[in-house]
């Protein structure tokens, strides 16, 4: 299985059986992206909510006849309404899929598609995929469940938010990493606008003082878990 990062909290995963994921694709409008929309396809694509810079440009991607969205209820009857096709989860759900087992968590955020539909609860998503669980929390802020996470899940991958104003800050995202306790820790959402600055190498810095492994990936970087 191989992740790939394009900015901000936008992956692609590609499973072991050629697969493609795509989590939160926000591409044409994200200054850190060196891939563009027309670029990408997707057999599935997963939301963690409906804001715009995580819908992105999914509708643009997606193949209305083979791209299958996996959301929240109400953030995939948007996409269903949409003409598209999706797979409606909740918070606390999981289910199993060719590629795997997506699992949805509590997120503390907002949830508004760009037209101003309310699209249900954000959230975090756990990935279970080829004996690897990747934990992406969306956009969230810091909560003391993240500790349950981590106990009732191993987590190998944890990809969270570290720009601060809408989101955890780097202080809150190195107490996230102690809850959760992943193998590796992966800092997204940050410096794609000037409000959400950040250093993550000072996330990485403080991540492996408090014992734990980071990497910082580049954008365009594709690693194999």
């Amino acid at each position: 299985m191989k992740l790939r990062y394009f900015g901000h909290s936008a992956f692609q995963v590609t499973t072991d059986n050629s697969k493609i994921i795509l989590i939160d694709p926000y591409l044409d409008g994200n200054p850190l992206s060196p891939v563009k929309s027309k670029d990408l396809n997707a057999d599935y694509i997963i939301l963690s909510h409906g804001h715009g810079d995580h819908l992105g440009d999914s509708f643009k991607i997606a193949d209305r006849a083979k791209t299958l969205f996996i959301c929240v209820n109400e953030l995939a009857n948007y996409c269903i309404s949409k003409g598209f096709k999706a797979h409606n989860m909740h918070i606390g759900g999981g289910h199993n899929f060719d590629f795997g087992r997506v699992k949805f968590t509590i997120a503390h955020h907002g949830s508004m598609t760009p037209d101003q539909t309310y699209s249900g609860e954000p959230a975090g998503i756990i990935l279970s995929i080829s004996g690897k669980n990747v934990y992406h929390t969306g956009d969230t802020g810091l909560f003391y469940d993240m500790k349950l996470i981590g106990e009732l899940n191993t987590i190998n991958y944890m990809l969270l938010p570290i720009g601060d104003n809408f989101t955890m800050g780097i202080t809150d995202a190195v107490k996230a990493v102690e809850f959760v306790h992943p193998d590796i820790a992966i800092p997204m959402h940050y410096n794609t606008f000037p409000v959400i600055k950040a250093d993550p190498l000072e996330f990485k810095t403080k991540v492996e003082k408090a014992g734990f492994k980071c990497k910082v990936m580049d954008y365009g970087e594709e690693i194999t878990l």
